[in-house]
């Protein structure tokens, strides 16, 4: 009953952990961005990019691909978590 009503009242502490964690990631990114010098614009296209090359090959969840640039002493590496959903078997080579 406790949840129903925290719920009702919008004081659900998994609601507002989750959006703070949201948060800070967004704003993690966005350093990190800033660090390299790269303009969310650019991760964006390089993210329609990456579903387009990758949708050749393989079925994939565009919902839950994940771009980012992770920052570590000097060096700047792309990481992507791309959740294959199944593989082709044959491609149109045409279609490259």
């Amino acid at each position: 009953m406790l949840d129903f009503i925290t719920k009702i009242f919008g004081r659900d502490s998994n609601n507002q952990d989750a959006s703070k964690n949201l948060a800070k990631e967004r704003l993690r990114l966005v350093l990190v961005h800033d660090r390299a010098n790269v303009s969310t614009e650019l991760i964006e296209d390089l993210r329609v990019d990456l579903i387009g090359v990758i949708s050749k090959y393989m079925e994939i969840d565009e919902s839950a691909l994940e771009v980012n640039l992770n920052s570590e002493d000097n060096t700047v590496a792309l990481v992507a978590n791309i959740p294959v959903v199944k593989l082709k078997r044959q491609y149109d080579k045409d279609a490259i």
